[in-house]
């Protein structure tokens, strides 16, 4: 049972139908990968798949979230993720000493603009599936949402660096069995993460100042499908400390 977020209003047949549909062009491009041998056709539809992948994660915070899950997704999360990126390659914080080669294509201050796009395709879904499986200590949602972002890239930078995307300058210490990455990196990958994952954790809690009765029927139909009054009483708590007095 999906108990993440609340949606602030129905969404339309048509942006669900379109979500779907970015979403299964996704997986369809994931397992054209492997399929292509050359390293540029594989940079080209490495970036094709971010694209068409942040997509579907923009259609779908939209559709749920309205202009929340819009300007969360499409610009507060990629924006920061290319400041991380930018801080990251040129000073070496938070992530090591790392030099992208120009294989992603275009490039804005020596970041590839498909990076922050990344960072966002991936936060949101993450987001949401953290948002799901916590269902009391809500404050370990952005934590989880971090820790599984940062797994993520247990698989995604050996294949990249593989791929000739980008290049480690200073790889010890590393992980044992994935050579060649620095923990650094992957320390990085978690606080730039956690704070990703606190923008989008701001959708819900805003929805939930707001008052929307919806909301709360929401919130309660959460609790009375677990523990019964105890839980639907501990979220109507939450709900009267968050919403602003009127």
């Amino acid at each position: 049972t999906y108990t993440g977020p609340a949606p602030s209003a129905r969404p339309a047949a048509g942006a669900v139908g379109l979500g779907w549909l970015l979403a299964v062009a996704t997986i369809a491009l994931q397992i054209a990968f492997p399929l292509v041998e050359e390293q540029a056709q594989q940079a080209d539809l490495a970036a094709i798949t971010v694209v068409v992948f942040f997509l579907a994660s923009l259609v779908h915070a939209t559709a749920y979230h309205r202009w929340r899950g819009f300007v969360a997704v499409g610009l507060v999360v990629p924006a920061l993720g290319w400041a991380a990126e930018r801080v990251g390659h040129t000073t070496g914080y938070p992530f090591g000493d790392y030099s992208y080669e120009g294989l992603l294509g275009p490039q804005l201050g020596g970041v590839p603009v498909v990076v922050p796009l990344a960072w966002a395709m991936m936060a949101y879904p993450a987001y949401v599936a953290a948002s799901t499986v916590v269902t009391r200590a809500r404050w370990l949602v952005p934590v989880l949402t971090a820790w599984s972002l940062m797994a993520w890239d247990f698989f995604l930078d050996p294949m990249m660096v593989e791929l000739g995307a980008w290049t480690w300058n200073t790889t010890d210490p590393d992980l044992p069995g994935i050579a060649g990455i620095p923990l650094t990196n992957f320390a990085g990958w978690f606080a730039v993460g956690s704070g990703g994952a606190h923008q989008l954790h701001g959708i819900a809690l805003a929805e939930v100042r707001r008052g929307d009765p919806a909301l709360e029927r929401h919130f309660d139909e959460v609790a009375l499908g677990g523990a019964g009054r105890d839980r639907c009483l501990e979220h109507q708590r939450l709900l009267s400390i968050l919403r602003p007095s009127l």
